[in-house]
């Protein structure tokens, strides 16, 4: 009322009654800029994060089993090693993707392979690890975020966020789209969709359930579904979800989880 009673005085008080409101519709803007501040995409994500892991993710070691595979990441300070080891009758092998590039160890010793082979297997084993400890990795360089809207599923409210990655830093799947629905009220990871090219391309909706943490990160399965047809947009999924209209394809359980949090 202070700032309302200094900024009358200076006006006429013969002022026409279209001025005066708009002299409202500006304070209360004013106001509302000031105490209530909305969220950015970035914002958001980074508050998920926090809920998911604080800096926990950062440096840390963390394995997992998935699919008969045994999966292992080491980050510090930056820098990540992601490994997939498993056995057949024969060989044991074991995949190593860094900063650096990818590596084949078969009893361990390196197997040469082309690129292209290369590639798939780095995909492979980084797409594991993506899924598994999301939603860290959401604040690197090279995704860009956007506030799609809101959304209310099974009655709770949540942020929707649109997710792309530039070429540069955003690996060979970089063309990949996401939506991610964040709880609005702890910002918790719920339920996300995806579009991708590789094997002819699809889409897929997951729920997430048995939450559990683990040394302060926490760990999701999810409910893998995909709808009837392919031209469907990732932001009416939820929808669809809701009416029942998605096909359960598989679980996604990831299991035997054990993390040391590296000084």
């Amino acid at each position: 009322m202070k700032l309302l009673n200094v900024l009358l005085c200076k006006f006429d008080f013969k002022m026409t009654y279209h001025k005066f409101i708009v002299l409202c519709v500006v304070l209360l803007g004013f106001g509302c800029n000031s105490f209530d501040k909305a969220l950015t995409a970035e914002d958001i994500i980074n508050n998920a994060i926090t809920k998911h892991c604080g800096t926990a993710c950062d440096n840390s070691t963390i394995i997992f089993s998935f699919r008969d595979k045994t999966y292992k990441s080491i980050k510090k300070e930056g820098a990540y090693q992601y490994e997939r080891s498993f056995s057949d009758s024969l060989h044991h092998i074991k995949d190593v993707l860094t900063n650096t590039g990818f590596e084949r160890y078969v009893n361990d010793t390196i197997l040469e392979l082309p690129e292209p082979l290369k590639l798939k297997y780095a995909n492979a084993v980084n797409s594991v690890h993506y899924f598994a400890q999301l939603p860290y990795g959401l604040n690197a360089q090279a995704v860009n975020k956007h506030l799609l809207g809101e959304a209310i599923i099974k009655g709770k409210h949540y942020y929707e966020i649109g997710v792309t990655f530039n070429e540069a830093g955003g690996g060979t799947d970089f063309e990949d789209k996401f939506v991610y629905w964040i709880n609005k009220a702890d910002f918790s990871l719920d339920y996300l969709a995806y579009s991708y090219a590789v094997n002819g391309g699809g889409i897929r909706f997951r729920e997430a359930y048995n939450k559990r943490t683990v040394n302060n990160i926490t760990f999701l399965d999810y409910n893998n579904y995909k709808p009837e047809m392919l031209d469907v947009a990732l932001t009416d999924l939820d929808e669809l979800f809701k009416a029942g209209k998605l096909k359960l394809m598989s679980k996604i359980e990831t299991e035997n989880i054990e993390v040391i949090l590296n000084p």
